[in-house]
């Protein structure tokens, strides 16, 4: 049978000599967060340390981290952090790591380093890096790690493999196998072949598409798309995509250049991204096609192409201000807004309302779903079988998923003939060991979600959340009233507000006997009560009316006052 994690938590054993240990902080059963911790010889390897975007029912919530608990006490004996590219949710948790220890060298492709030290230099951090390319080998304390191009939807991305005394691991981050590539650079399968025959002992594989079947499309097919879609448009253009998606990126200024229209780059990671890979070489910028986003008013609209974050639905996005209506550009009839870029799971409703909101102020909006404006930067089920049939893997364990991509990578696996017993579905905190070819789950350590709220970082709780949907869903309800500690009788109140309950305050005329005469009752049977013990009370009695009376679980705020 298939290795899973056991319930319930299992405190893993001491790590024996000549083992190696794997525990994934983070991507598993998720797409985000994606971090995993290396252990031998007494030394860590941490390859990728990314975020998790929040969905609905995390309000307040800007970004979530891995749990770094399982390291906090051991960044000594961190050798490096492997980092495989430069998306958000492979580098965005780096500077909260470095708070902790500022120094720990990080490694990587030139792109890749040169977007986590801009994204450094806003949190005023200097890095120790160290640049690497396909093809080079560095010796990181007992890990020596061995750097394979791969395509993904970003350039500059890379795989590792990892050499140690307790076995060999090829981590793939996010690839996929694009023949056709814009920049030329496709996933070196011949380099996967060479190490398939030195051995891989435990394949860590990208499983987003897992359940796509056959070959994701080529980044070239989305070229010709956005020429007619450009060619068509009668007033102003905006695309919107990742601000790390140099390739698409290089397909709008294509496209605008063949329209003769003019590109301005909106929402600052846009700006900032985009100027780093135009200075080092990815991205390829046309002669006079950019324009200041302060020029564009002085242009006609058909010779507009705006260039801009938010196709996640983020609330801060400059394309969701624009479709609240609540930015500088006024999204009007005859504009076009093309939505470049797939939807990440647990974003869909915020895409939605953008897509609304963006209709009903005329725009013509054209999105996967109905123009192929975007191909996956995963590889699909066929491709995966591909690397299992090269590489020949001992042991897999998918990675970068949620538990549908996992169980059927898991799958693909099985097919290929790795035997069922040495796949494992693991998750955030499983502990794997590593020994003579075998690899088991061992253990579980603590892993849960850190919330980024704010100038906040791990403050806020499970509890804190639950208590802001409650507001949200339910509204609130705060009863204040003053009690006489001798007599028990009430001074003054009950006073009830509420927001969020009911049309008036007057509906709760009702109740305000009820909890008077529940209070005086509680003080005159208990002489040595206590405030708390009082505030239950009414709690209980408006609780109750406001569940039968209203059908409503509103957050109850009972203040009692002794006189």
């Amino acid at each position: 049978m298939t290795q899973t994690t056991e319930p319930g938590l299992r405190t893993p054993p001491p790590l024996p000599p000549g083992t190696l240990r794997i525990v994934p902080l983070g991507g598993i059963g998720e797409i985000g967060r994606n971090m995993t911790v290396f252990e031998v010889a007494g030394k860590l390897l941490i390859v990728d340390c990314g975020v998790l975007f929040p969905e609905e029912d995390q309000p307040g919530v800007d970004v979530i981290l891995p749990d770094f608990s399982y390291i906090e006490d051991r960044l000594e004996d961190v050798v490096g952090v492997v980092l495989t590219h430069g998306h958000e949710d492979h580098i965005g948790a780096v500077p909260y790591l470095l708070r902790l220890r500022g120094d720990l060298p990080l490694i990587g492709s030139q792109l890749t380093l040169a977007f986590i030290e801009a994204k450094l230099m806003e949190h005023r951090i200097k890095p120790s890096t160290l640049t690497v390319k396909e093809g080079h080998v560095e010796q990181l304390g007992p890990f020596q790690c061995e750097f394979i191009a791969v395509n993904h939807s970003i350039p500059d991305a890379l795989a590792v493999f990892i050499r140690t005394a307790g076995g060999t691991v090829l981590h793939t981050g996010d690839f996929k196998m694009d023949q056709l590539p814009l920049d030329g650079r496709t996933t070196d399968l011949r380099h996967f072949a060479r190490l398939g025959e030195e051995g891989v002992d435990l394949f860590l594989v990208d499983s987003t598409n897992a359940d796509v079947p056959g070959f994701t499309t080529s980044e070239a097919e989305i070229g010709p798309t956005l020429e007619a879609l450009f060619g068509k448009a009668a007033k102003r253009i905006i695309v919107a995509s990742f601000s790390s998606h140099v390739h698409r990126v290089q397909q709008v200024l294509n496209a605008a250049v063949m329209h003769n229209r003019k590109v301005a780059f909106v929402g600052r990671s846009m700006v900032r991204n985009m100027a780093i890979a135009a200075k080092l070489g990815y991205l390829s910028v046309p002669a006079g096609v950019l324009v200041d986003m302060k020029n564009v008013d002085n242009l006609p609209d058909n010779k507009v192409v705006l260039m801009s974050t938010g196709s996640q639905g983020e609330p801060m996005a400059a394309l969701s201000r624009m479709a609240s209506g609540d930015h500088k550009i006024a999204v009007g009839k005859g504009d076009t807004v093309i939505l470049a870029s797939s939807l990440i799971p647990g974003n869909e409703n915020a895409v939605y309302r953008i897509i609304n909101g963006l209709l009903r102020l005329g725009a013509d909006v054209i999105h996967k779903g109905t123009a192929k404006v975007h191909v996956s930067g995963h590889a699909a089920a066929g491709e995966l079988l591909y690397c299992y049939n090269i590489l020949t893997p001992k042991n897999v364990m998918p990675v970068h998923g949620e538990t549908r991509h996992l169980i059927a990578n898991a799958k693909i696996a099985q097919s290929s003939g790795v035997p069922v017993e040495n796949i494992l579905l693991t998750e955030d905190g499983s502990v794997i060991d590593l020994v003579d070819g075998t690899a088991r789950v061992v253990g579980q350590v603590e892993c849960g979600f850190v919330y980024v709220d704010g100038h906040s970082v791990g403050e806020i709780t499970d509890e804190d959340l639950k208590d802001r949907r409650t507001l949200g869903d339910e509204g609130f309800i705060s009863i204040i009233t003053v009690v006489n500690r001798s007599t028990g009788k009430i001074v003054t109140g009950p006073d009830i507000h509420a927001r969020g309950v009911a049309e008036d305050d007057s509906v709760f005329d009702e109740i305000k006997p009820k909890i008077a005469a529940a209070l005086e009752e509680a003080v005159m049977a208990n002489t040595e009560h206590t405030t708390h013990q009082l505030q239950q009370v009414v709690r209980r009695v408006i609780g109750s009316w406001v569940s039968r009376k209203l059908r409503r679980r509103p957050m109850i705020i009972p203040v009692v006052l002794e006189a």
